[in-house]
C-alpha cells in the first residue's frame, strides 16, 4: 500500500493557525501516524485514497479542541469550568478494539504454553528433543514480543498510539531479550551444552542495546488533555520546599554510610550472610524518612 499523500495536506490544513510548539509538533506527528494507519485500513476495504484521507481526518474530530488544551496555565479562559480527572477520563475513554483483545489472548496463551512445555521438556518431565525445546521457547518469546508490540501500537486513554515502526522496534527488542533468556535457562537446566550461553549473551546484549536506543529516542506520547492536567497539579513537597529535599539528601547519605559501615563490621565479625539484614534495615529506614518528609503536615 502506497503512502496516502492526501493525509499530509489535510493535516496541515487542520493545524493551520495553531502555534507549533515542540509538544504540539510531537502531537501532530503522532496524529499523522495514526491517520496514515487508519487511511490504509480504509483503502484496504476499497475506499479511494482521497476519500480515505478525508474520512480519517473527519474521525479525528476538532484538532483545536485537542491542541487548545495544551495552552499554559493562565492562558485559557479563567471562567471555564475545571474538569476533574474523573470527568476527563470518562470523556476521553478509549475502548480496546475487539481484534486487539483476541490477539492479546492468543499471544498470552502462546507464551504460557511455550514456557510451560519448554520447561517441562528441559527438566526431563516431557521427552522432548533439544530442537523442540528451542522451538517452544521461541514460540513463547514471540508471543511475549507480539503482546508488547501490539499493546504499544494501540491508542489508550492516556497516550496516543505508538507508530507501527517504533512498536516493531520494541517487539524485536523484547523478542531478542526473551529468546536470549530462554537459551540461558536451557543451559542452566542442563538441557543445552555450555556453548548455548553464547546465543543467550548475544540475544540479551542486542536486546539491551535496542531498548537503550528506543528509550533514549522516545518522544512524549501523552495526549494534550493529560499534559494539561499534569501541569495543573501542584508540585510535590520537594519542589515546593527545596530545604526539605536537601535534608532528605543529607539523611539518605548518613543512613547509607552507617549501613555500609555495619555491613563491613558484620563481614569481619559474624559473617557475610548477615549483611542482607543491614541492607534491608538501611533501605527501610530511608523509606520511612522519605514518607515522613513527603507526607508530614505542611507547617506553612
Amino acid at each position: 500500500m502506497t503512502e496516502n499523500l492526501h493525509i499530509h495536506r489535510l493535516l496541515d490544513e487542520a493545524f493551520a493557525g495553531v502555534e507549533l510548539t515542540p509538544d504540539t509538533q510531537d502531537l501532530k506527528e503522532e496524529i499523522r501516524a495514526n491517520l496514515m494507519a487508519r487511511a490504509a485500513e480504509l483503502e484496504e476495504s476499497g475506499v479511494a485514497p482521497d476519500e480515505a484521507a478525508r474520512r480519517a481526518v473527519a474521525e479525528l474530530g476538532d484538532v483545536r479542541e485537542l491542541v487548545g488544551e495544551t495552552a499554559p496555565a493562565g492562558v485559557a479562559d479563567a471562567a471555564a469550568p475545571r474538569r476533574s480527572w474523573e470527568d476527563l477520563m470518562r470523556r476521553h475513554h478509549v475502548k480496546p478494539k475487539p481484534g486487539f483483545v483476541v490477539r492479546a489472548v492468543v499471544w498470552s496463551v502462546a507464551a504460557v504454553v511455550g514456557i510451560t512445555l519448554g520447561i517441562l521438556g528441559a527438566t526431563g518431565v516431557l521427552p522432548l528433543a533439544l530442537g523442540a525445546q528451542i522451538g517452544l521457547f521461541g514460540l513463547a518469546s514471540t508471543g511475549i514480543a507480539l503482546l508488547v508490540g501490539d499493546s504499544l501500537s494501540q491508542e489508550t486513554t492516556m497516550n496516543h498510539p505508538m507508530p507501527q515502526n517504533r512498536a516493531a522496534g520494541y517487539f524485536l527488542a523484547t523478542l531478542l531479550g526473551a529468546f536470549g533468556l530462554a537459551f540461558a535457562g536451557l543451559v542452566a537446566l542442563g538441557s543445552m551444552p555450555m556453548w548455548g550461553i553464547v546465543f543467550a549473551a548475544l540475544g540479551v546484549v542486542a536486546s539491551i542495546i535496542l531498548f537503550a536506543f528506543l528509550l533514549a529516542s522516545q518522544t512524549n506520547r501523552h495526549k494534550a488533555w493529560t499534559r494539561q492536567m499534569v501541569a495543573s497539579e501542584p508540585p510535590n513537597r520537594f519542589e515546593r520546599e527545596p530545604e526539605t529535599a536537601a535534608r532528605f539528601g543529607i539523611y539518605t547519605a548518613v543512613i547509607w554510610i552507617v549501613t555500609f559501615g555495619v555491613i563491613v563490621a558484620l563481614i569481619f565479625t559474624v559473617g557475610w550472610w548477615w549483611t542482607p539484614l543491614a541492607f534491608i534495615g538501611g533501605f527501610a529506614l530511608m523509606m520511612l524518612v522519605l514518607a515522613r518528609m513527603l507526607f508530614a503536615p505542611d507547617k506553612r
